[in-house]
């Protein structure tokens, strides 16, 4: 492997763990949102419950796209394989 096979690959797992914060930061506000609209009564405190469920919906669907993009991105400029010669047949 040479440098640049590897500096993909390190691309790759860093578009990975940006799309895992995404996903975990979504997760996080998914729950608080509905934890807001299941225990508590307030008008008030279940409509912002219902803001953080749209704001955690609106992360899932920004990290997925992200995450989509940048690894297009990522596999089109992978450097490519150098071209193998034949070998030719020594001069008799």
């Amino acid at each position: 492997m040479n440098g640049d096979e590897l500096s993909v690959i390190r691309s790759h797992l860093a578009n990975e763990r940006t799309f895992l914060a995404y996903v975990r930061t979504s997760l996080a506000f998914l729950a608080a949102g509905a934890g807001m609209i299941h225990f508590f009564d307030s008008r008030l405190v279940q409509k912002a419950g219902w803001l953080i469920l749209a704001a955690g919906s609106v992360i899932a669907i920004t990290g997925f796209v992200r995450f989509v993009t940048v690894r297009r991105r990522i596999l089109k400029s992978r450097p490519r394989e150098p071209e193998k010669t034949q070998a030719r047949p020594p001069h008799s």
